[in-house]
């Protein structure tokens, strides 16, 4: 028996025990070594990139997605218990088999009022919201133009779809254009608040581009719904589009601080998803008690103006600072990375920021291309000023220690200045 075989005690009916050795076979086994090589055994760690030490209680954590920083609220955590308390036993089924006046369909009708849209649908995450969506409206026939950046569910759901891909470069609605003029009518993807880098798309020219040529236009919102707009109704509705737009999609896993997506849309749409996308037929529906805490969430997003006017100051003073030292920083959000290039410069600067007690996200392939890792700061606002000032002390600190300027970002950077 190798190394790579796995050995089993089996006990038969007679009481007897037998060794069984469950074999590996060639092809799982190439691929798993493929990875681990490549991935965690050159690591100085042992360890995935994305992990690095264990923050400490001192820790200064720029980690989460919780923007509006409401994930511990009393009345979200309130309207769960209450809801355990005074329900029966919970239904665990399909949505497809619920009525209307369920609890979803009730915080679907205040979703979709908030937003701006004529209906909502809850799905068990942004991941199966976009796959689903893309599910639905495109085929083999259909094709997608879908900018370098959007997250990496929507060009999930244009495989699952079958649909053909044509990707424009980032925020580039003459890029885009050209592509719709080559190869005709189909479905527009963009985010409107970009994961990654946190800068945000030219969404009056993508939609403007849509419109003109008879496209299906899909602004994902997951970043930016709650934090930005009126009350938190997301970019779409602060640039006056909502009714130019036929999807906006989103987690509500960020500001929302749950665990659920929403897909807004119309009326006839609605009626028809729930029995065509198969997130939605073969999978669990959200449960009420869950359902109970996203609309206390609602309600907190709609007042929260004073949250987002301090989570913009923090990103505001955090960006500035970076720049100010030399980093090259394209955000224009609470999301704000900084870009070491290749997985060893990144190694080195999540090391040297973690040995100093700062924790930002790592983000590799493949949520990145191979050569353009980031460190990743998810700003919140109930970040402290000094708290700021120290992680901008920190940055200045290392820059000679991690090579910042000699990465390609610093180095395209100080070219563009020129």
């Amino acid at each position: 028996m190798n190394g790579k075989d796995e050995e089993m005690l089996v006990t038969g009916s007679s009481g007897r025990s037998d060794r069984f050795v469950l074999t590996v076979p060639d092809f799982l086994e190439k691929r798993l070594g493929a990875f681990e090589e490549a991935s965690i055994n050159t690591r100085l760690n042992g360890k995935p990139l994305v992990l690095g030490k264990k923050p400490g209680p001192d820790s200064i954590i720029l980690q989460s997605n919780d923007y509006l920083n409401i994930s511990m609220h009393p009345d979200i955590s309130r309207a769960q218990m209450e809801k355990l308390e005074k329900a029966g036993q919970e239904l665990v089924m399909s949505a497809v088999f619920l009525h209307d006046g369920s609890d979803k369909a009730l915080f679907e009708s205040s979703m979709a009022e908030f937003v701006g849209f004529e209906r909502a649908i809850l799905c068990q995450s942004g991941w199966a919201a976009n796959v689903g969506l893309m599910q639905v409206i495109a085929d083999s026939s259909t094709p997608v133009y879908i900018d370098f950046l959007t997250h990496m569910s929507l060009w999930e759901g244009i495989k699952t779809a079958g649909a053909s891909a044509h990707m424009f470069l980032h925020n580039d609605a003459g890029h885009l254009e050209k592509l719709v003029q080559q190869h005709g009518k189909g479905v527009i993807l963009v985010d409107s608040l970009y994961s990654t880098t946190g800068d945000i798309a030219p969404l009056r020219d993508i939609i403007d581009i849509a419109n003109r040529y008879d496209c299906v236009s899909v602004v994902d919102e997951s970043h930016s719904l709650g934090t930005h707009g009126p009350q938190g109704r997301g970019l779409v509705a602060s640039l006056g589009l909502t009714d130019r737009v036929h999807f906006v999609t989103g987690s509500l896993a960020k500001a929302f601080a749950g665990r659920a997506g929403i897909i807004l849309c119309s009326n006839r749409f609605a009626r028809c998803y729930p029995y065509m996308a198969y997130p939605a037929i073969f999978s669990s529906a959200i449960l009420p008690h869950e359902i109970a805490g996203l609309s206390a969430t609602l309600g907190i997003i709609a007042g929260g103006d004073e949250r987002r006017r301090r989570l913009h100051e923090n990103a505001d003073f955090l960006r500035d600072g970076l720049r100010n030292l030399g980093y090259a920083i394209v955000s224009q959000s609470q999301i704000i990375s900084l870009e070491p290039g290749t997985e060893p410069e990144m190694e080195l600067l999540r090391d040297a920021l973690e040995d100093r007690n700062v924790f930002g996200s790592v983000f590799c392939a493949p949520a990145t291309p191979k050569n353009r890792s980031l460190m990743r700061f998810s700003l919140h606002c109930g970040l402290e000023r000094d708290e700021l000032q120290y992680v901008l002390d920190v940055c200045e600190a290392i820059r000679d220690e991690v090579g910042m300027w000699n990465w390609k970002s610093t180095r395209k950077n100080r070219t563009a200045g020129k």
